[in-house]
């Protein structure tokens, strides 16, 4: 879906997250940061997702990387979700779409044999000085974190 790849420059973001702090792209120069894109908190693909990092979060934090999740939801239902399941990290309350769209990850989706407007689940690991380094388009939710640290 998104037209970026690896090697590009990763777009610019400043956003709110969860509990109204000002994240952008340049407060993690210096870091590798896993940028992940989901539909919708508290949903089962979704948490499944976000426990998975969760779970192997200070394995990141080791490697050198942090961790910003973003979703179209409301900063209130954002912090519903991190409290309710403990995360540990950013998540972007991206309700005008601005992030969401900069990165391509808004299209048409299928569910169901209807077609509808969405988030299309997709990461991004940026290296630590602004680039993308990899591009997680077909994301399993169970078993992410393994995926994008190659274990």
């Amino acid at each position: 879906m998104t037209s970026l790849k690896k090697g590009d420059k990763a777009p610019n973001f400043e956003a709110k997250d969860q509990i109204g702090n000002t994240i952008r792209l340049q407060d993690y120069l210096g870091k590798k940061l896993v940028l992940f894109f989901y539909p919708k908190a508290n949903t089962p693909g979704c948490t499944a997702e976000a426990c998975d990092l969760r779970d192997h979060y200070t394995v990141f934090l080791a490697k050198g990387y942090d961790i910003v999740g973003v979703s179209a939801d409301a900063a209130k239902q954002q912090q519903s979700f991190t409290t309710k399941y403990e995360l540990p990290f950013p998540l972007l309350a991206d309700e005008d779409k601005e992030v969401i769209k900069a990165y391509g990850v808004w299209g048409p989706k299928k569910f169901m044999g209807k077609t509808f407007d969405g988030i299309h689940r997709t990461t991004f690991v940026i290296d630590e000085n602004g680039f993308i380094e990899e591009i997680f388009a077909k994301v399993k939710t169970k078993e992410h974190a393994t995926q994008i640290l190659g274990k």
